[in-house]
């Protein structure tokens, strides 16, 4: 199915009953997380947050919760990025099945990113305003857990040379300026690693972006650990059916079907305490120097959904991501 925002999604699982809806107030600070604890424990539904106590916007989480769930959102492309896949990474089955190849490569034009204008349902706001979960109780503060952090390479920059990848963003807590600081956690191997060292090397600030919603297809996107030469945008395209849409003003691009976009700059050397966060392997990761983001903008959208997960000690919803990686690409990133 090819949705063009979240809320088309959780409309179409509400109407396949695979919506738990919580309409009562309810604390961002610990209780959502021991919500949506409870309903992956019993392998229930998505939850759909419609009343979130210090924010006018909505959230949903769990939406991965069960890889049946996942599978009936991404029911009609997963075969397509399964068989493109393929056929990238394995050349001889071109010739194999030509007629099979000619019906995925139509798909092909989801791929190419399409510029357009920028929404003009995306106001201005503070990083206050946005959600405030926290899941853990010893963690440093509210964090993003399902991020989507754009970043090009300053040497060769480009939509299809960018990294699209999920990291760790603490919204408050520590020494952070509130609305001006978020922490980034991430390692210098990875995607956005690679380009800061490039900026730093410079002396230059780096210009990151983070989406947070949208079609599910982007979030996905973000995880995915796509052979050499697979750009994660046109991935996103294909897996969504839909073009990813973008523009770029002041400099950042901005993804226009996201609900929330954060803007920022990475400076050389900005550095500051991340931290506690109760992570993946069921333990507190403690402070570590990390740097951080120093925020220009914020945009959100009136109708804006907020999607977040809770990690812990596995299995957890993130567990999911790695059947779905399998589904799609079977032995192939065991290759890489």
């Amino acid at each position: 199915m090819s949705y063009k925002k979240l809320k088309e999604c959780i409309v179409d699982l509400i109407n396949n009953d695979q919506v738990c809806i919580v309409n009562h107030e309810i604390d961002p600070s610990l209780d959502m997380a021991s919500v949506h604890l409870k309903e992956f424990k019993n392998k229930g539904k998505a939850i759909f947050f419609t009343n979130i106590k210090g924010t006018k916007y909505k959230a949903v989480s769990n939406l991965f919760g069960t890889f049946a769930r996942a599978k009936f959102i991404f029911r009609d492309s997963l075969d397509i990025v399964k068989d493109l896949i393929s056929f990238k990474t394995d050349p001889i089955k071109v010739l194999k099945h030509p007629l099979r190849v000619m019906s995925t490569a139509i798909n092909l034009i989801y791929s190419i990113p399409k510029k357009v204008s920028f929404p003009k349902e995306f106001k201005e706001i503070n990083i206050t305003d946005l959600p405030q979960i926290k899941c853990w109780k010893d963690d440093g503060g509210a964090f993003i857990t399902l991020p989507q952090v754009y970043s090009e390479d300053i040497e060769d920059p480009g939509i299809m040379k960018s990294n699209l990848g999920m990291y760790r963003i603490q919204l408050s807590g520590n020494d952070y300026i509130l609305n001006k600081e978020i922490g980034m956690h991430y390692q210098i191997h990875r995607g956005i690693g690679v380009h800061h060292k490039k900026a730093i090397d410079k002396g230059l600030p780096l210009k990151v972006s983070i989406f947070i919603g949208g079609p599910p297809a982007h979030t996905f996107a973000a995880v995915m650990p796509l052979p050499e030469g697979i750009s994660e945008l046109a991935f996103a395209g294909v897996l969504a059916k839909r073009r990813f849409r973008y523009t770029r003003k002041d400099g950042y691009v901005i993804s226009c079907d996201a609900d929330f976009v954060i803007c920022g700059k990475i400076y050389p050397d900005d550095i500051k305490k991340e931290g506690p966060f109760g992570d993946h392997l069921g333990y507190y990761s403690l402070k570590h120097d990390f740097p951080f983001l120093r925020v220009d903008k914020v945009y959100a959208k009136d109708d804006g959904v907020w999607p977040f997960t809770v990690v812990g000690r596995p299995p957890q919803e993130d567990s999911q991501f790695g059947k779905i990686i399998h589904s799609i690409t079977g032995k192939v990133i065991e290759k890489e």
